[in-house]
């Protein structure tokens, strides 16, 4: 983690030198030693485990790195406000010749820490630790990042070993109608009990006996009202967040009375925790006897339902861990191969005791070594001296050697992770956004030789701490390569105990201060907390370090009690029960005064946190567990200015009452995430987003507009760009967006003349547009021009991913990129088969689309790559023809919503790849004529899996 730091505020400070032309000799030196100091922590940072003196020098160097890039900061903090607006040349002398005493304290603050620097490194090179050649080292860190880039077969697989009986009994149980209307599935942590209940989810036999299926994450504490809404979400039948949680709890109560429902509930930690999610439940509280949903539970703790049929989960015997653990580390061959390796992995896989996790992690860590008899050796001795250490001496202990086996670089990516909530659904594009802003991936501005930038060292990172089975996938996306697999990394999850491993790690290194209700009075304590994640809403007042870098508020970052306490008791009452009373004159003084004491105290909020936290890099607000976005008054504060070092700032789901934005979000011009998608139908954007020169990730409000098209000609850097139109933004800009990666066009999409383009005729700039959206926003705007799309299109040449969700009257008619790996055109109004076009496509490997063509043709060698073909609300489709040898490739087809097809296509019994079927949304008739000894069921015979779901009756 120091390593780390150190690299930071190298690259903090470098940045400093060039961008902010200042310069003072101590400034360049200090930066100098830190680089030293590197070579050393590559060697510290592995020992700190062992030697306890080290671990000590080690956190005195992390918090030696966050000062230097606290005074550097600071000093141009000072320097940058006081000459704003000056020329370059004319800065560097304000700075030598007007800031004497500013000048003299900074160097006197750098002369301290370059001393302490010096003794430090004093100190660890008598201990023993040598010094490393920086290129060695650059060159060693960059052969283990380009073999991290690898697909990791073994993560993408289901790994299950050992579940299949459990599987078959729980799906008994829950399909018979006599059977227990409460099943728990018990066992300790790490046994795969979520494993298990996901494997019962997605059972063919589940699928088709229930009506409504839902799989919902239950917190530590529980939240009643979040687990009642997620489980009606699953069931699709929210349709309104805003009722009391009596009406929640006798919405979801009638529909479990009449529907044939399955609920899952993961990881439900204290009978308290159930009790308070039982009034939603009739067949739990035996109001309703006669009710044929069921209840599936896993949980820690045996006795949570006194009255459920409980199924005790297992620790794995010793084939079945020897099984798993050959899975994780060979994948591909399934077994090893050499005598010595094979001792020490049967030696080190029984000190895992049969967890899973354990032996999963285990095998993460293996899997990332060369097959060297040493290799395993080192890592077999390590395994026997933290059973000897350790206090538990049991498997948890893997897990904590997982932590200390990972390279300095992969270490704060891990940490970082302890900023999210419990059983969070990590977003990994988010993530690693953050890890860039925050400084824990490199964000130096030139491009590697191979073309490689910082968003894709920090993906490469992520799959190697997937690869080493630290992490866990939740969702995937679509491929946005043909070079790529079929899938890409959408969301990620921690298990909990290895979550309990990180915020162990975190809390020893000082990684982050968590606020969680029951340590804010400790918060006001801490002078020099960094990093600040926000679980409970509480007063930021409370914090006083200036130094902080780092604020995610997963939570109000103020107590609503604390709003309410600010009126007399009685004005409250009044306003409350007087709600609805409209017509009366004193309601509506005193909703008005209410409001506007609210404002003034939200608005404190807000002017504290940007007036006292001015070195912040990183302000997240992200509505979390919460059903709405956080309300966070009438307006934005223009102090938001203050944070001119700010790398990142997400506004999404906030609301706002005053729907205008401050100009002063111009000085934010370090920014390199910009997400402006407030919760308001329509917000005023000022013309100021040109002078970031910066950003790389720059997401528009969803409806937005200003007084003039917003000039973005100036974002060259730029990456992603979401909620782009012609009405608010000029067309020629993306010309200049020669970096432009993903592009989310919300339309309109206009092109009126050619002179608006000017003599180039090209709409985009960059050879590196892989991913195209486009959206309408709403009935006016729902259509584009077939003309204007197909000149887009033909701008698009390494397009790999186009989704369209717009009206078009005419499919597009242009030469259609190789690349292109997916396709979704949804609400499409034309009528002409687009099949003889798409299939022509060599790299396709994912289509989602509907168009209003009553005949649809696949024709022999057509797809030849395809993997899932999904038809969608294609209501007036009355035919389909498939030539043996279409869709070669095909192993997913799924048909929902086209009501007047008839038959599924002859041609599909040719299709010998194929895996899954999936109908949903038709006619019983078309059910019926699929099952077994139905008319159409020697089409897909061969098709291992075939899924019902919603059929009409």
């Amino acid at each position: 983690m120091a390593w780390a730091t150190v690299t930071s505020a190298v690259t903090t400070i470098g940045n400093l030198l060039t961008q902010e032309a200042i310069y003072l000799w101590e400034v360049d030196h200090l930066q100098t030693e830190l680089k030293w100091m590197q070579s050393s922590l590559m060697v510290a940072e592995t020992k700190q485990s062992t030697d306890e003196r080290i671990r000590l020098w080690v956190g005195e160097i992390r918090e030696l790195a966050y000062d230097a890039e606290d005074v550097v900061e600071e000093f141009a903090l000072k320097i940058g406000s006081k000459n704003k607006g000056l020329p370059r040349c004319i800065k560097r002398s304000a700075c030598c010749l007007k800031e004497g005493w500013a000048l003299h304290k900074t160097r006197s603050k750098i002369e301290k820490i370059i001393e302490r620097i010096n003794d430090l490194v004093r100190r660890l090179q008598a201990y023993g630790v040598k010094e490393l050649n920086p290129r060695e080292e650059e060159s060693s860190s960059s052969t283990e990042r380009r073999e991290s880039r690898r697909p990791y077969p073994h993560i993408m697989d289901d790994n299950i070993v050992g579940l299949d009986d459990y599987t078959e009994g729980l799906v008994k149980v829950l399909t018979n109608e006599s059977g227990r209307k409460v099943v728990t599935i018990w066992g300790m942590g790490g046994l795969g009990k979520t494993t298990l209940a996901k494997k019962v989810y997605h059972h063919p036999q589940v699928i088709d006996y229930f009506d409504h299926l839902a799989f919902v994450y239950v917190s530590q504490p529980c939240q009643k009202r979040k687990v009642w809404e997620d489980i009606l979400s699953g069931f699709k039948t929210l349709d309104d967040r805003k009722i009391t949680d009596e009406a929640l709890a006798e919405k979801l109560c009638k529909t479990l009375e009449d529907k044939k429902c399955l609920v899952i509930l993961d990881d439900v930690w204290t009978s308290e925790a159930w009790d308070s999610l039982k009034p939603a439940f009739p067949l739990a509280t035996g109001h309703d006897s006669n009710s044929n949903s069921k209840i599936l539970l896993t949980s820690r703790n045996r006795g949570i339902v006194s009255d459920a049929e409980i199924r005790e989960l297992k620790c794995l015997k010793e084939q079945e861990s020897w099984e798993l653990f050959q899975k994780i580390v060979f994948p591909q061959t399934g077994n090893i191969i050499d005598e010595e390796i094979k001792k020490l992995g049967e030696n080190m896989v029984k000190h895992c005791a049969g967890l899973p996790l354990a032996i999963v992690v285990l095998g993460g860590i293996l899997a990332t070594k060369n097959n060297l008899v040493s290799e395993w050796k080192k890592i077999s001795d390590n395994v026997q001296s933290y059973l000897k250490r350790g206090k538990n001496q049991g498997p948890e202990d893997v897990l904590a050697l997982s932590y200390d086996d990972l390279p300095p670089y992969l270490r704060p990516c891990f940490l970082y992770l302890s900023h999210f909530p419990e059983d969070y659904m990590i977003d990994v594009d988010r993530l690693i956004q953050l890890w860039v802003a925050d400084g824990i991936v490199s964000s130096k501005e030139e491009e590697r030789d191979d073309g490689e930038i910082a968003e894709d060292m920090a993906e490469s990172y992520l799959m190697e701490l997937v690869k080493r089975c630290m992490i866990q996938l939740r969702e995937r996306n679509v491929a946005v390569s043909e070079i790529r697999a079929t899938s890409k990394v959408k969301t990620i999850q921690m298990h909990d105990l290895m979550r309990d491993l990180c915020l162990s790690k975190a809390k020893q290194e000082n990684f982050v201060f968590i606020v969680d209700g029951s340590n804010v009075s400790s918060l006001s304590m801490i002078r020099k907390v960094r990093r600040v994640s926000v679980h409970e809403s509480f007063f930021i007042q409370c914090i006083k370090s200036p130094s902080i870098r780092s604020l995610l508020f997963f939570n109000q970052f103020f107590p609503e009690e604390a709003l309410e306490k600010s009126l007399p008791l009685e004005v409250l009452n009044y306003v409350k029960k007087h709600y609805d009373d409209y017509c009366n004159p004193l309601f509506w003084i005193l909703l008005i005064l209410a409001g506007s004491t609210r404002r003034l105290k939200i608005r404190g909020f807000w002017r504290y946190m940007f007036n006292n936290f001015k070195l912040l890099r990183v302000l997240n607000y992200d509505k979390g567990r919460t059903s709405y976005g956080f309300w966070l008054g009438w307006e934005l504060p223009s102090d938001i200015g203050n944070l001119i070092h700010l790398r990142f700032l997400s506004l999404k789901d906030l609301e706002f009452l005053w729907q205008k934005l401050p100009s002063s979000l111009g000085n934010l011009r370090c920014l390199y995430t910009l997400d402006l998608r407030v919760n308001i139908l329509k917000i005023h954007v000022p013309n100021v987003i040109w002078r970031m020169e910066k950003l790389r990730h720059l997401y528009l409000p969803f409806d937005f507009e200003s007084s003039s098209k917003l000039k973005l000609g100036t974002l060259r850097k730029l990456l992603t760009l979401v909620n782009f139109n012609t009405k608010n933004c000029y067309l020629k800009d993306l010309i200049n967006m020669t970096n432009l990666r993903e592009l989310e066009i919300n339309l309109p999409f206009n092109i009126e003349n050619s002179n608006e383009l000017g003599e180039n005729p090209s709409i985009i700039g960059s050879k590196y547009l892989h991913s195209l959206f486009i959206i309408a926003i709403g009935e006016s705007g729902s259509e584009i021009d077939p003309r204007h799309l197909a000149h887009l299109l033909s701008n698009c040449t390494s397009i790999c991913k186009l989704s369209i969700v717009a009206d078009i009257s005419k499919f597009p008619e242009y030469h259609y990129s190789s690349h292109l790996a997916y396709i979704r055109l949804s609400w499409c109004k034309f009528e002409e088969d687009p099949m003889p076009t798409l299939e022509k496509l060599p790299n396709l490997r994912i289509l989602e689309f509907s168009f209003k063509g009553k005949k649809m043709f696949c024709s022999a060698q057509g797809f030849p790559k395809l993997d899932s073909l999904i038809l969608k609300q294609l209501d007036k489709l009355e035919e389909w023809k498939v030539d043996e040898g279409a869709m070669p490739s095909l192993q997913r087809l799924e048909i929902g919503e086209c009501r007047n097809l008839k038959m599924l296509p002859e041609g599909l019994r040719f299709i010998t790849t194929l895996k899954e079927l999936k109908i949903e949304s038709m006619p019983k008739a078309f059910k019926d004529r699929l099952k077994e000894g139905g008319e159409d069921f020697y089409k897909v015979k061969h098709v291992p899996l075939i899924i019902f779901q919603n059929i009409l009756r």
